[in-house]
């Protein structure tokens, strides 16, 4: 079992506002606008912030509904699911965890697969996302997960923005863990 501490937890945290954290105003990809934009890629693609995240999911996941493997939406939950699976394979409880990811259109070569990596109909997954908002694009890998036969059990985020996604989830069946919440920004 993966041993993390509330000082991990800060420890993320404080990585996540130096890094990823900005203040200026943009529009989100569900439309949105905001007065603030995070960047988690900058986290995740930090040894520290990779292993710090890694651990806190991969913590997260060993309590509630049991899940197979981990995956989400290409770009965003690539290296989350990366940094969740080498966490994995630091314990034998847990270094059978797999891992997949989904594309937004069908590749139009090789094996013209959508939902790519260690997947296969009838898993029970946890879908992983850096940042949500309204939960589009996680929910549109919930329905091309589930069209594929898998059963999604969770959906974990790093950064929930607290504008939706939390309900919609909720109103698909899945409950939304979100690692940190709009409370926990200096907004």
């Amino acid at each position: 079992m993966t041993h993390v501490t509330p000082a991990d937890r800060q420890a993320l945290l404080n990585l996540i506002l130096d890094v990823s954290f900005g203040r200026k105003d943009v529009t989100l990809a569900s439309g949105k606008k905001s007065n603030f934009y995070l960047d988690l890629r900058q986290t995740l693609m930090r040894p520290k912030g990779a292993s710090l995240a890694g651990r806190l999911v991969l913590d997260l996941l060993q309590t509630g509904p049991p899940v197979e493997a981990v995956g989400g939406m290409a770009v965003g939950a690539v290296p989350l699911v990366s940094a969740v699976l080498g966490a994995a394979a630091a314990d034998p409880a847990t270094d059978s965890l797999l891992g997949f990811f989904v594309r937004k259109e069908k590749k139009k070569h090789g094996m013209g697969k959508q939902i790519e990596g260690a997947f296969s109909a009838g898993q029970t997954v946890a879908l992983l996302e850096d940042t949500t908002t309204t939960g589009g694009s996680t929910l549109e890998a919930l329905d091309l997960v589930e069209a594929a036969g898998g059963k999604v059990a969770r959906a974990i985020c790093l950064v929930d923005r607290g504008e939706g996604a939390l309900e919609a989830f909720s109103e698909r069946g899945v409950k939304l863990e979100p690692v940190f919440n709009r409370e926990d920004l200096p907004i």
